[in-house]
């Protein structure tokens, strides 16, 4: 059987990602010609034409994107193996657990998500903060095993992806004691008061500004962020209201930290959590995916 040099089809994939066999050789390292012969080589090999020129710019054949479709998927099941050989734990190494985590996800999620991984199996969890299109981003490319967001996963996207709901929250809004009095003819209290409120892309500014629409409100928004632990931290100082999950702030409304104000009828925070389909599942992210729930 006549045996794939996988160096040439590794400088080809780079050569098509790059553009151009100048740019290739200098990410490879190697020379223009020594690149150029080694594509010559390739495409002997193969019997196939794989790039054409066109405006000093070298443009994929049709044969082209079908090798490329396979060397993307090949060097992709490369990295998943190794990815698999590292998380798995051999006698000196403990298990690898990767999750993302929206910034806005509550940290109690978070923390409830660890105890059940930890109580699973001898683990070492790494924990990555970022929005939503990074993570996801990141779970597809099997650095990540698993994502908790506030809203499920995209629809438009290739790669298959695993979503399971958590937990439904209400959203309400609270604040520290000096917004006590606002309890009274709520949600019209609400009009000209200072919110912190999510940032733009977040779910929760979504049903928020929807729910001021239908009431006709309009308030001042003093800040933005996607940080939940800054809203608390800002909304007990009592900077200004914020819209979040009762679940969320379920320990400062029992120290008194901070009041709750009324609830958003109708509108909810979601959480989910996200897995993306692998050759090899790591084992923990499984069985977390099949049985973790959130308990209000």
């Amino acid at each position: 059987m006549i045996q794939l040099n996988y160096h040439h089809l590794y400088y080809f994939k780079v050569i098509a990602t790059e553009g151009s066999i100048s740019k290739a050789a200098q990410k490879l390292r190697l020379g223009q010609p020594t690149l150029s012969m080694q594509l010559k080589q390739f495409e002997d090999f193969l019997g196939h034409q794989l790039f054409e020129r066109k405006n000093r710019s070298l443009v994929l054949t049709e044969m082209g994107r079908v090798v490329l479709s396979y060397a993307n998927e090949i060097f992709h099941l490369g990295e998943e193996m190794l990815q698999t050989i590292e998380d798995r734990p051999n006698k000196q190494k403990r298990m690898k657990l990767q999750i993302g985590a929206l910034d806005s996800v509550p940290k109690s999620v978070v923390r409830s998500l660890m105890r059940t991984a930890y109580a699973k199996a001898d683990c070492q969890i790494s924990i990555l903060e970022g929005d939503g299109p990074d993570l996801i981003k990141e779970l597809i490319e099997h650095r990540l095993d698993l994502v908790l967001s506030n809203a499920a996963a995209p629809s438009l996207t290739e790669e298959r992806l695993f979503t399971k709901s958590l937990v439904k929250m209400p959203l309400i809004v609270c604040g520290s004691r000096r917004f006590i009095n606002l309890r009274a003819n709520f949600p019209r209290s609400l009009a000209g008061q200072p919110f912190i409120v999510p940032t733009a892309h977040s779910r929760v500014r979504h049903e928020l500004e929807h729910f001021f629409e239908n009431h006709l409100l309009q308030v001042d928004v003093i800040a933005e962020t996607q940080d939940t632990a800054l809203m608390k931290t800002l909304a007990a100082d009592g900077q200004g209201l914020i819209v979040i999950g009762e679940h969320a702030v379920r320990a400062p409304l029992q120290d008194g930290l901070m009041v709750k104000i009324g609830e958003l009828e109708g509108h909810f925070e979601e959480i989910w959590l996200i897995a993306a389909q692998r050759k090899i599942q790591n084992p923990i992210a499984k069985e977390i995916m099949k049985d973790f729930n959130v308990n209000l």
